[in-house]
């Protein structure tokens, strides 16, 4: 019976295991080498527009550079209409003021409030209207500074809005008042060859070569008269009879039946020629239809 146990012949003798190291590796020697732990890998960069639009305001600083430029294009296109609708008014006023002068004109409204409100309310503060100083409606050589102020565009059944108030100071030339009456009064208008002003005495003498003729201008049914004062080497040939209504008829037709009620309030006589107020208060603008001057409007 053979021995379970016996070990073949032809084996070496046994070989222990290897020792086992349940608590690490024995004193004095190197643990082995363990795998490095996993590593994150790194965050992907968002390409898409959102995605940069998101990251862009996430800095302070890039929040701060939008505002700004908002601001400025939302500044620049106010300005460009403002200065769009300004200039177009000026222009519109002008044209009014052309139609009404016989005369090239400038106009400007008042800086403040800005225009752009102004016209959203339809109440103008301040308009300033200068002409050209060639000449108002017949009469040559005068100038017309006109200011304008508190204009309510209000469209009703009988006008089409209000003035506060309008002040214009008119300035008319020696050298204008000669060719005016030249060109204007038939029977004086070809006596007078030149036009001096004697401001001390506040008349002005129309000189011709028959004769001269004085006259002291002043504010009369709400226009600007030249009344006769004294006729030399002319009271034979043009009695004060004829010359008197000539002039008047001349002044009328030159400083009445203005617009708005415009009326005459002051006149005085300087070196160089006349100078005269006219004004007029709370008036009503006239529906478009009215007066063609205003059509625009």
């Amino acid at each position: 019976m053979t021995d379970p146990w016996a070990r073949p012949a032809n084996q070496g003798p046994p070989v222990a295991p290897p020792p086992q190291f349940p608590q690490g590796p024995p004193p004095g020697q190197p643990a082995p080498p363990s795998a490095a732990p996993p590593q994150a890998a790194p965050p992907q960069k968002d390409s898409s527009l959102p995605g940069k639009v998101k990251n862009l305001f996430r800095d302070p600083l890039s929040i701060v550079l939008v505002v700004v430029i908002v601001i400025a294009l939302v500044a620049a296109g106010l300005l460009a209409g403002e200065l769009y609708a300004r200039s177009r008014a000026d222009s519109v006023v002008a044209k009014a003021t052309e139609c009404v002068t016989q005369d090239s004109a400038s106009v400007s409204f008042g800086a403040l409030p800005p225009f752009l409100m102004q016209h959203v309310s339809g109440h103008y503060t301040n308009i300033h209207i200068e002409t050209a100083g060639n000449q108002i409606r017949q009469a040559k050589g005068m100038k017309v500074n006109v200011v304008i102020k508190d204009v309510r565009l209000e469209d009703t059944a009988t006008s089409g809005g209000s003035i506060g108030s309008l002040v214009a100071n008119v300035t008319w030339s020696s050298q204008g008042i000669k060719e005016t009456i030249q060109n204007a009064i038939p029977l004086v208008g070809s006596f007078v060859t030149g036009v001096t002003t004697n401001p001390s005495a506040g008349t002005i003498e129309l000189q011709g070569a028959l004769g001269n003729i004085t006259a002291k201008p002043a504010v009369v049914d709400n226009g600007i008269s030249l009344q006769v004062t004294e006729l030399t080497g002319l009271g034979f040939a043009l009695p004060r009879e004829t010359v008197q209504p000539a002039l008047d008829a001349f002044s009328a037709q030159l400083t009445k039946n203005y617009p708005l009620g415009i009326h005459a309030d002051s006149v005085q006589v300087t070196d160089t020629g006349v100078v005269s107020q006219f004004s007029t208060q709370n008036a009503t603008i006239p529906k478009q239809n009215e007066d063609p001057c205003f059509a625009n409007l």
